[in-house]
Parts: C-alpha cells; structure tokens; sequence
C-alpha cells in the first residue's frame, strides 16, 4: 500500500502529534507514504472566502504534483482532506473554472487525483480484520466519543464519505481496537472552526455544548481527526470551565494516538505530552492488561 502523504500545514505547527502519530500508525501498518516535494497550503477554511479561483488553485498545486507521482492522494487533516475534494468536484465539473486553474498553474489538471482520508484507507484498504489482528494493546471498554465535526462529512455530495448526520468510520474503528463508541448527537456539531482566534466567544460557547454532551454520556475522552476540531476542544476546554464554573478534563485526541496506543507505540512517539488535557487516564487504561 503507496500513498501520497499530503500533510498539510497544521503538521507542522498545531497539529504534529497528528502527524506524528499518522506516520508511526503507517510504518507499522507497512502502509508506505511518499510526502508530495514542495507540497504548499491547501487555503484550509480561509481560502474560499475570499476568491473561488484562489480556493481551487491552491489545492490544485498539491493535487498536480501528486497527479506526477501517479499515486492516490492520502490525507489526515479533514480541513485538507474537505478542500482537495472540493477542488477536484469545481475543476471537474466547470470547464471555466479548470481554465482558470490552468492559466494559474501554467498547465492543465482534470481533477482525475483520487483524494483519500486516512480513515478510508484504514477501513477500506487495510481493513477491521487486519487491524485486529495487529492490536497489541487493546482499548479494554475505554468510553470514546468519536466526534466528526464539519470538514469530514460535508457537504455530502462532493466529499461521499459517510453518513452526514450519524458518520461511523471512526465508531467503527474504535470498536475493534477493543473500545466502546458512544452513541452521542454532537458527533457532527460545529466546534467554531476557523473562529478560534477572531471570535473566541462563539468557540467557547460552541465547544462547551460539545464538551457538556461528551461528559453527560460518560466519555472517557473524545477522538477527532481535524486539527481545528482538537486544538478547538482541547484548548478551551479551560475558558469553558471558568465561564461555566464546571471542572471538565477530557482528553482530546487523534484517532492515530488510539490507534498508535493499540499497535505497541509509546505514547512519546505518538505526541501525547503535546496535548494541553493530559490523557492519563486513557494511558492507564490502555496498559490495564498490557
């Protein structure tokens, strides 16, 4: 299994321990990454709002360059992942738009990349099966709230990946590494997105009803695979217990950090001391019988 590892920029700023935990989950999957030479920003959620030829070009860079590799495009981040399909549907579909994207680029591209999330290559090509067979660690009945957030399942039409109100690759991941996916109605709610920074206001108030439902069903902690999504939830979960005067600890982490846990590879490896809530108990929990 060969991939282009489309990284993304919160890899190497907010987001490493994603992919950290990407590249340790796919060495001892022998799944083999091939990182795109001079790959660039996606535009991530910014890009569209100020100019549609911008929003599709930026994505089409990274997406021709892949296109010479001649291999399928495999990306983590679901603000990536959200854009490159986006831009592949646009260049696709309007004739005028891909003229654009070429004058742009100085050549041509038809939008013909196939865009992959992690999550599709872990279900689809290695396989629940496969997977289970490689646990070494289970996740002993850890209580995981697997939360989608927007970028991944929206919209429907353009990214095809799951059900856009009840997703359940990630509850279906989680389930055979040995733990137990929570029914929970947030799994699709906005975190604030791109208005950590502008509007911290509406984050705090967005994520708090996120964190609240999370807590109310017992989760031991919530599993995401969106940069955005985890530094949204994870970093204001602080700002929301002193607005709310509630004392909420749970741990936000990546699906490739439980993934990581379950295959043997520390917790170091995989970027657990970068989360800002310790995930203690998830580490207790996973070494119960290891």
């Amino acid at each position: 299994m060969r991939y282009a590892y489309y990284p993304g920029c919160s890899a190497e700023s907010t987001a490493r321990d994603m992919h950290q935990s990407t590249l340790a989950v796919a060495r001892a999957l022998g799944i083999d990454l091939v990182e795109p030479k001079g790959w660039t920003c996606c535009g991530a959620t910014a890009g569209h709002q100020t100019d549609r030829l911008l929003a599709v070009s930026l994505p089409a860079a990274n997406l021709t360059k892949v296109q010479d590799l001649k291999l399928d495009m495999m990306v983590n981040c679901a603000a990536c992942y959200n854009r490159m399909k986006v831009a592949n549907h646009e260049i696709s579909s309007h004739p005028t738009v891909r003229k654009g994207v070429r004058e742009a680029l100085d050549r041509d591209y038809d939008g013909s990349v196939k865009v992959r999330h992690l999550l599709e290559v872990l279900l689809e090509d290695v396989g629940l099966p496969a997977i289970k067979r490689a646990v070494k660690r289970p996740l002993n009945g850890l209580k995981v709230a697997c939360y989608y957030g927007c970028l991944l399942v929206r919209p429907p039409k353009i990214l095809k990946f799951d059900d856009p109100e009840n997703p359940t690759s990630l509850d279906r991941l989680v389930t055979a590494m040995g733990g137990t996916s929570l029914e929970w109605p947030s799994k699709v709610e906005c975190c604030g997105g791109g208005l950590s920074l502008s509007r911290t206001d509406v984050v705090v108030e967005l994520t708090g009803s996120i964190i609240d439902m999370a807590a109310s069903v017992g989760a031991d902690c919530i599993a995401v695979s969106c940069p955005m999504c985890q530094v949204n939830l994870d970093l204001r979960q602080q700002d929301i217990n002193k607005q709310t005067g509630k004392n909420y600890q749970i741990p936000i982490v990546y699906i490739t950090q439980l993934l990581g846990l379950c295959l043997g590879i520390g917790p170091g490896e995989l970027g657990f001391n970068k989360l800002m809530v310790p995930a203690a108990n998830v580490l207790e929990k996973v070494n119960e019988r290891a």
